[in-house]
Parts: structure tokens; C-alpha cells; sequence
């Protein structure tokens, strides 16, 4: 039996403002934003990932303290090239930190508006192996 993980909740104070730093500033693609007059829940997932995260005013969304979630991790297969992405969108972003030279060993870290940090791995692998094919993305009905 398979068992995905397929959505990770990040506790956030604002969700309009971590909608917008997560879509415009770190580039995710906003799967959908639902509200009505009992709930507001998003939902974005990084481009080429099966995990998404989902942020909201519902009880379980809120049992975390904003800004709690400590060391979520992305893979990339240029580490160099996805920092400047980020730091040319006005992402604040740690150096580039090898920990060895082999495939995998490079790192840099950002946070959001609240405080949850995240760790970005380089695996250049990724770059003729990718973990979702571009053929099998999209998620919801986006591109």
C-alpha cells in the first residue's frame, strides 16, 4: 500500500498575507482559496511537488501557534538559481551552506512573514529526474 503525504497545514496569523507571500513572493501556485461565512481555507502546492501546503481560520488549522512549523523542506536543482529567484522577489534568504560536495549537500533557508522557516536542498539530480514528470502535473485543474 502507498501512503502519500500530500498536504502539510502551516499555521499563519494572516492568510491574505501568506497567500501572497507563498503565490507571488515564493511562486507556488495558489490550488484554491476558499471562503464563505464559516471558513476561509487556502491551498497552494511548489511547482513539481505531490505536497501542498493549506493554511485557515478552521479549529485545526489553529491549534499551532503561527510561526511554529520549523524546518519544512524543498528540493531544487539549482540551489544558486532558486536563491536568486527568491532574493529578486524579495525573499530574505540565508548564504548558500555546502555540507559536502556530493549531490544533495547543498543548502539555504528562508522564512515567512511569521516565522515558519523552511530549508532548501540542492539535488541536481532533480533536473533530469524530476519526482512528478511536468507531463503528470497540475493539481485542481491548474496548469
Amino acid at each position: 500500500m502507498d501512503w502519500t503525504l500530500e498536504v502539510v497545514v502551516l499555521p499563519v496569523s494572516d492568510i491574505d498575507a501568506s497567500v501572497a507571500f507563498y503565490r507571488d513572493q515564493v511562486g507556488f501556485d495558489l490550488d484554491h482559496d476558499t471562503r464563505n461565512e464559516h471558513m476561509h481555507v487556502v491551498q497552494l502546492t511548489p511547482r513539481g511537488s505531490g505536497c501542498s501546503i493549506v493554511f485557515g481560520d478552521l479549529p485545526p488549522q489553529r491549534e499551532m501557534a503561527p510561526g511554529s512549523m520549523r524546518g519544512l523542506q524543498l528540493v531544487v536543482a539549482d540551489a544558486e538559481a532558486a536563491r536568486q529567484e527568491l532574493v529578486e522577489r524579495g525573499v530574505g534568504c540565508s548564504e548558500l551552506m555546502v555540507f559536502s560536495p556530493d549531490d544533495g549537500g547543498t543548502f539555504f533557508g528562508f522564512s515567512d512573514p511569521d516565522g515558519n522557516t523552511w530549508a532548501v536542498q540542492q539535488l541536481k539530480v532533480r533536473r533530469d529526474k524530476p519526482l512528478i514528470p511536468p507531463e503528470h502535473r497540475g493539481r485542481f485543474g491548474a496548469p
